[in-house]
């Protein structure tokens, strides 16, 4: 297909969503639990920006003219790289479908993807907008299932070419060893996080406690970036506490259909119960149970707002990802301190920076190991923006200009000159 025409169904494509904002959102509150209002006005939005970020792509991926010895022209030929296989997980269904899909097409790829076993809808229904925009059948291809089954058979096929992953970083290691088991497919990885917030002594204490708390409790705090070890220095830190507490009570729980609700339910009761778990572990192990700790009412999968000071380093609640409406607060007393302690776990997804300083700002910005550092601000996302992690939170980048290279391949091709005198 000719570029301009890729193009041109990426746009169809992102006018129908836009049209259809409001049944799309809704399949994902059914599916996922989130709150309605946050599907409609966020993130819905988002995907509808995405793919019309990557339309405007999709003309304008090319190779380059090389200089080199002797009497050769030589010039590199961006590809598409093939067979896209994509797993996505349930906390962002469509978010993350986008996030994918976008940049696979705008390369001119076809595509395999496996939605997550509890939130299948909204992919099918957008799937079919997609048609309705122009996309040839056959291109983009929609499995629902297990990841040992469904998920297994797309990592080990060897007519798949590439692999894109999002999910748990235990499984990230499944999908990695069964990609070099069958044909050595490339493999990108965006996995879990355990990400630190760093509150320094001249922060702005309401400020950092509004977006410590949307940056832990958004999406019921299922989200790999979660920020879910906030750093607090010594001086502000009874303050801050007592900020965060009062923010977390005040954090509306229910129906996510009904207009103002915060919070809705948690995936399901295997989630459910494992964050239940991990509440107790933080209580026995001498935390500071601030608010929450318990489920709200006695139907469905909900969560209070959880809220621990005095959090140590070694305790689970710091160390493993929750994912959970569980916010964990910890006291620190030097710059040089933070850094180490932020630093010392396996993951580096993202981290976030209070500060006025500018200098202390770009002291931390430099030594976190982290994809994404936000200054003053928290969970901010765009379409360029790259996202992606440092040490066990994954391999490679998505979003922006650096996905493209995900679905491409680089060919050289060299071809003598014949008359190379003038050279």
């Amino acid at each position: 297909m000719h570029v301009q025409e890729r193009s041109r169904i990426l746009f169809r494509f992102a006018d129908l969503l836009e049209k259809h904002n409001d049944e799309v959102a809704a399949l994902e509150t059914w599916d996922n639990g989130k709150p309605y209002e946050q599907a409609a006005n966020v993130e819905i939005p988002m995907v509808t920006r995405l793919f019309r970020y990557y339309a405007g792509w999709a003309d304008k991926i090319h190779g380059l003219t090389v200089p080199a010895d002797g009497p050769y022209h030589v010039q590199t030929l961006h590809e598409p790289i093939g067979v896209a296989g994509q797993i996505v997980p349930w906390n962002f269904p469509l978010l993350m479908y986008a996030w994918k899909v976008g940049p696979a097409l705008a390369c001119g790829n076809t595509i395999v993807l496996k939605t997550a076993e509890q939130t299948p809808l909204s992919a099918m229904y957008v799937s079919k907008l997609f048609l309705e925009a122009g996309l040839p059948p056959g291109v983009l291809n929609l499995i629902s299932g297990f990841g040992p089954t469904a998920g297994a058979a797309i990592c080990s096929h060897m007519d798949v070419d590439k692999l894109a992953f999002t999910g748990s970083t235990n499984t990230g290691k499944i999908v990695l060893e069964l990609a070099s088991k069958s044909n050595l497919k490339p493999v990108t990885l965006e996995l879990g996080g355990k990400s630190p917030i760093i509150v320094c002594e001249d922060a702005d204490i309401d400020l950092a406690v509004e977006n410590a708390h949307s940056a832990l409790f958004f999406n019921q705090g299922q989200c790999c970036c979660a920020g879910s070890r906030t750093f607090v220095h010594e001086r502000v830190y009874d303050e801050f506490v007592e900020k965060a507490k009062a923010r977390a009570l005040k954090r509306v729980v229910g129906d996510p259909f009904k207009k103002g609700v915060e919070q809705g339910p948690q995936i399901d009761g295997v989630q459910f119960k494992k964050i239940l778990s991990y509440i107790r572990s933080g209580i026995e192990s001498g935390a500071t149970l601030e608010s929450g700790g318990d489920s709200v009412g006695s139907k469905g999968y909900y969560i209070q707002p959880t809220v621990f000071s005095n959090v140590q380093d070694d305790m689970l609640i710091a160390k493993d990802e929750i994912f959970g409406p569980v916010q964990s607060i910890l006291k620190f007393q030097t710059l040089d301190e933070v850094i180490r302690r932020a630093n010392a776990s396996r993951y580096g997804l993202a981290a976030g920076v209070f500060t006025k300083n500018i200098n202390t700002a770009n002291t931390l910005t430099r030594a976190l190991k982290a994809g994404t550092i936000w200054i003053n601000c928290y969970i901010v996302f765009d379409a360029a923006i790259p996202f992606g992690g440092y040490k066990m939170s994954g391999h490679g980048r998505e979003k922006g200009i650096y996905s493209l290279s995900n679905y491409l391949q680089v060919k050289a091709v060299v071809t003598p000159l014949e008359n190379p005198a003038w050279l």
